[in-house]
């Protein structure tokens, strides 16, 4: 990662929470301990942050909580053509008058761009991903009510019941932050809450991931691996972590170099 992309992540996980770690910002940024020092201090010169022991803090006290992880705007330029490639294959999943469940997300969002020609009664938690469907297509959108959070630019409820659980879907379309041995992970508890609820409407889980949340961790699961069904990363997923998949019963799909490509590396959606 670039240090200006660092610098946004450092800068947006300060408004998160009272004080940053330096743990915390090493995990966000996937960089070393040291980097990280010094960006703190570079920022603290800057005057944008105050580097107090053992990690950060923002200026001022946000006017919102904002949620723990990259902003949206840092993620959406990450591995953009594998992203491109892998939301391809996702939509070939789809058939005119499915309901589906797109949950948040940069790699989720590159779905939008071929559901343009499809009908589908989409329901998603996405400020962007509902904005481009409702100006770009014909497909019915449903969003829950409640508070965006303009870094991820995700529609959380704070109520347990809401249009959320009135809606069934075949499959759930959905990133993760990692996934590992023991399920998909995500880093801030809302998160956790607000997906956990729209996996419940979902016959099917298909996660969009490329080979490199494969290598990420955190410490919050969001589901173990057998609730997913299929997985569609790219050529460069590890044989361990595909050995992994297959052992718990997860199809794999593979997208490949170009958004026309794909290898399918174990059974399908039927």
């Amino acid at each position: 990662m670039h240090e200006s992309e660092r610098h946004r992540v450092i800068l947006a996980a300060v408004q998160a929470r009272p004080v940053a770690t330096v743990q915390e910002l090493v995990e966000l940024t996937d960089t070393s301990e040291a980097t990280i020092r010094r960006d703190i201090a570079a920022l603290h010169v800057q005057g944008r942050l105050r580097r107090v022991r053992g990690g950060a803090e923002a200026l001022t006290p946000p006017t919102q909580g904002n949620l723990v992880g990259r902003p949206f705007s840092v993620n959406e330029t990450i591995n953009i053509g594998l992203k491109r490639a892998i939301a391809k294959v996702a939509v070939d999943l789809c058939a005119d008058g499915d309901s589906i469940i797109i949950n948040g997300g940069t790699t989720t969002y590159q779905m939008v761009f071929h559901l343009v020609n499809r009908r589908c009664q989409v329901f998603t938690n996405s400020f962007p991903i509902a904005s481009h469907l409702l100006g770009h297509s014909k497909n019915s959108v449903i969003v829950p009510g409640g508070t965006i959070y303009r870094e991820q630019n995700i529609i959380l409820s704070p109520f347990e019941s809401d249009v959320t659980k009135h809606f069934y879907a075949r499959r759930m379309f959905m990133g993760a932050q990692g996934i590992g041995p023991h399920g998909l992970t995500e880093a801030d508890p809302l998160l956790i809450q607000a997906e956990q609820k729209l996996l419940n409407q979902a016959d099917e889980l298909v996660v969009l991931a490329d080979s490199s949340k494969f290598r990420q961790r955190s410490s919050l699961i969001l589901c173990k691996l057998e609730r997913i069904h299929m997985v569609i990363t790219d050529r460069n997923i590890r044989d361990e972590d595909r050995q992994m998949l297959e052992e718990r019963g997860v199809a794999i799909r593979i997208a490949g170099p170009s958004d026309n490509a794909e290898e399918e590396v174990s059974p399908s959606v039927a």
